[in-house]
Protein backbone atom coordinates (compact mmCIF):
# COMPACT_ATOMS: atom_id res chain seq x y z
CA UNK A 1 0.00 0.00 0.00
CA UNK A 2 1.60 3.18 -1.23
CA UNK A 3 0.74 6.54 -0.02
CA UNK A 4 -1.14 7.08 -3.29
CA UNK A 5 -2.98 3.87 -2.92
CA UNK A 6 -4.52 4.68 0.82
CA UNK A 7 -5.31 8.42 -1.11
CA UNK A 8 -7.33 6.33 -3.64
CA UNK A 9 -9.00 3.84 -1.48
CA UNK A 10 -10.43 7.02 0.65
CA UNK A 11 -11.69 9.34 -1.60
CA UNK A 12 -13.25 6.83 -4.79
CA UNK A 13 -13.71 3.89 -2.89
CA UNK A 14 -11.05 2.13 -4.90
CA UNK A 15 -8.27 -0.27 -4.25
CA UNK A 16 -4.86 -0.87 -6.03
CA UNK A 17 -4.01 -4.54 -6.61
CA UNK A 18 -0.59 -6.10 -8.53
CA UNK A 19 -2.12 -8.83 -11.26
CA UNK A 20 -1.08 -11.08 -13.48
CA UNK A 21 0.71 -9.36 -17.24
CA UNK A 22 -2.12 -11.84 -18.90
CA UNK A 23 -5.14 -10.79 -17.00
CA UNK A 24 -8.06 -8.48 -18.84
CA UNK A 25 -10.53 -6.45 -17.23
CA UNK A 26 -12.41 -9.21 -17.35
CA UNK A 27 -10.98 -11.58 -15.27
CA UNK A 28 -9.84 -8.83 -12.72
CA UNK A 29 -13.40 -8.14 -12.18
CA UNK A 30 -14.52 -11.73 -11.65
CA UNK A 31 -11.26 -12.56 -9.33
CA UNK A 32 -11.96 -9.64 -7.07
CA UNK A 33 -15.96 -10.63 -7.01
CA UNK A 34 -15.31 -14.36 -6.03
CA UNK A 35 -12.32 -13.58 -3.52
CA UNK A 36 -13.48 -10.84 -1.29
CA UNK A 37 -17.43 -11.56 -1.88
CA UNK A 38 -18.19 -7.58 -2.99
CA UNK A 39 -19.47 -6.04 -6.39
CA UNK A 40 -17.06 -4.24 -8.52
CA UNK A 41 -18.30 -0.87 -10.96
CA UNK A 42 -15.01 -0.56 -12.94
CA UNK A 43 -11.64 -1.98 -13.31
CA UNK A 44 -8.42 0.33 -14.72
CA UNK A 45 -5.22 -1.29 -15.39
CA UNK A 46 -1.85 0.00 -16.29
CA UNK A 47 1.68 -1.72 -17.39
CA UNK A 48 4.17 -0.57 -15.28
CA UNK A 49 7.39 -0.73 -17.19
CA UNK A 50 11.18 -2.05 -15.85
CA UNK A 51 13.75 0.35 -15.23
CA UNK A 52 16.98 -0.20 -15.70
CA UNK A 53 19.24 -1.51 -12.65
CA UNK A 54 22.95 -1.68 -12.02
CA UNK A 55 24.71 -4.14 -9.35
CA UNK A 56 28.55 -3.38 -9.69
CA UNK A 57 29.32 -3.97 -13.44
CA UNK A 58 26.37 -6.16 -14.31
CA UNK A 59 23.66 -4.06 -15.81
CA UNK A 60 20.12 -5.67 -16.32
CA UNK A 61 16.51 -4.79 -15.63
CA UNK A 62 14.10 -5.00 -13.27
CA UNK A 63 10.76 -6.97 -14.14
CA UNK A 64 7.76 -4.96 -15.32
CA UNK A 65 4.00 -5.89 -13.86
CA UNK A 66 0.61 -4.97 -14.06
CA UNK A 67 -1.09 -2.48 -11.88
CA UNK A 68 -5.30 -2.76 -11.53
CA UNK A 69 -7.41 -0.15 -9.85
CA UNK A 70 -10.90 -1.62 -8.49
CA UNK A 71 -13.54 0.51 -7.93
CA UNK A 72 -16.31 -0.78 -5.85
CA UNK A 73 -19.88 0.28 -5.84
CA UNK A 74 -21.33 2.51 -2.98
CA UNK A 75 -21.14 0.71 0.35
CA UNK A 76 -19.03 -1.87 -0.90
CA UNK A 77 -15.85 -2.40 1.21
CA UNK A 78 -12.97 -5.14 1.19
CA UNK A 79 -12.14 -5.92 5.07
CA UNK A 80 -8.90 -7.29 4.33
CA UNK A 81 -7.86 -3.38 3.58
CA UNK A 82 -9.17 -1.84 6.61
CA UNK A 83 -6.66 -2.20 8.69
CA UNK A 84 -3.64 -0.99 6.97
Amino acid sequence: MTEKSLIIKEKDNAYVFRVAREANKVEIKKAIEKAFNVKVKSVRTMTVASKPKRMGIYAGRSTGWKKAIVKLTAGQKIADFENI
